[in-house]
């Protein structure tokens, strides 16, 4: 058994092993077109496939308010306009948690209990369907910048 100064029972250097070597899960650019990892979005091609950015591209400008489509920077750069939509998404979340963290006291002189938790109900589904879209943006972005996965078994 090796430790996590990668010596032996005994102290002794030696090699680890592979699945005990840190970064064993990591994976380089050298996946597979075509492959893409779970949460990936749907209407948007896998990596590598024909057409497949311009239906990232298509599906991240869907995110984003429209006067981001009049700026050519974005267009030129998708990996750009995927930060961006990524940020923007980020903050619909942060807006979600703290509404949900904050709504009883704010609304509770102003509407029933009944409502309030029907509001609180609002805010779980919305903030669980934007932490997805989250995950969904990140995965593309990686794509975007050149990252491919490889098939699960």
């Amino acid at each position: 058994m090796y430790g996590a100064n990668g010596r032996d029972a005994t102290g002794r250097p030696g090699e680890r092993p592979a699945w005990e070597r840190p970064g064993r899960f990591e994976r380089a650019s050298a996946g597979q077109d075509g492959v893409v990892p779970p949460g990936w979005p749907r209407g948007v091609r896998p990596p590598g496939v024909e057409g497949w950015q311009e239906t990232a591209v298509a599906w991240l400008y869907d995110l984003v308010p429209p006067g981001y489509r009049r700026h050519d920077v974005l267009k030129r750069h998708p990996g750009l306009l995927a930060r961006m939509a990524r940020q923007h998404v980020e903050a619909a979340l942060q807006a979600a948690r703290h509404g949900y963290g904050t709504a009883r006291v704010d609304l509770r002189d102003r509407f029933g209990a009944h409502v309030v938790d029907a509001m609180l109900r609002v805010y779980e589904y919305e903030g669980s369907r934007t932490a997805a879209l989250e995950r969904e943006v990140g995965l593309v972005e990686q794509a975007l910048a050149g990252k491919r996965w490889n098939p699960r078994l």
